[in-house]
């Protein structure tokens, strides 16, 4: 099913800086009519709202606060379109001593983040007519990578309850895409020392609005992710995208 973000009201997570940031730019050039930034520190836009007048209102938001989530959904009742940007990394592999720290940590944000966001705001895109839900997962996702490997993990998660969101929300009307970045230019890619072969994250903004228009599932914005991607394409198509949900 597909989505026009022409006029439309959307909600980006961690929209603040990196890809957050981009995305909600470019659902404004999209025609997108408002954008909420929902991001931990609602002064961490001012720039944004000074840019962009009233189509970008600030919100207090925190993956792993599910208060705040709460709230969020309430505040931005007119929502039509929700991105789950926002998400941790922590450099760590199977056997660092801080591993199993870091996966809990990693888990509560990428993983119950995005669920908590579904249950929160699935029953607002049902009152707006269904709507869109992209979430933010990563060719780690589909490929571990062992210096990361709990962030990798995380995201397998992630990618499965997507998976699964996309199945139960398809009967309320509700499209969802599954973003699969390879290395883009943001503080994270840094940390992950992945700046030298990092792609512009306007790939990642261009790649959403397309997905959404199209309504295509799954989306792989970079040269690294598209690579990934035709070599997944079979499995995805009959596998994946065969077990329920349209698009």
């Amino acid at each position: 099913m597909a989505f026009d973000v022409q006029g439309k009201t959307a909600l980006v997570t961690g929209a603040n800086r990196g890809i957050g940031k981009v995305i909600l730019e470019g659902l404004l050039a999209a025609g997108a009519g408002k954008v909420y930034a929902a991001v931990r520190d609602p002064d961490s836009v001012k720039e944004l709202v000074a840019k962009h007048g009233d189509k970008v209102v600030p919100l207090e938001f925190d993956l792993t606060k599910p208060k705040t989530i709460a709230a969020a959904a309430k505040s931005a009742g007119d929502v039509a379109l929700v991105v789950n940007n926002a998400g941790v990394l922590r450099n760590a592999n199977p056997l660092a001593e801080s591993a199993i720290d870091d996966m809990k940590f990693e888990m509560d944000a990428n993983v119950y983040g995005l669920m908590r966001v579904a249950q929160a705001f699935a029953p607002v895109l049902k009152t707006n007519g269904g709507g869109a839900l992209v979430q933010l997962n990563s060719v780690a996702s589909l490929r571990s990578f062992g210096d990361f490997a709990t962030y990798s993990a995380s995201k397998a998660a992630s990618y499965s309850i997507t998976q699964a969101l996309r199945e139960k929300l398809a009967a309320q009307g509700t499209h969802v895409v599954s973003v699969h970045p390879g290395p883009i230019a943001t503080d994270m890619a840094d940390s992950a020392g992945l700046a030298d072969v990092a792609e512009p994250p306007q790939l990642v903004a261009d790649a959403i609005v397309a997905a959404l228009s199209s309504g295509a599932f799954h989306a792989f914005p970079d040269s690294t992710a598209q690579e990934v991607g035709a070599a997944y394409q079979s499995f995805a198509k009959n596998v994946v995208e065969a077990g329920g949900g349209e698009g």
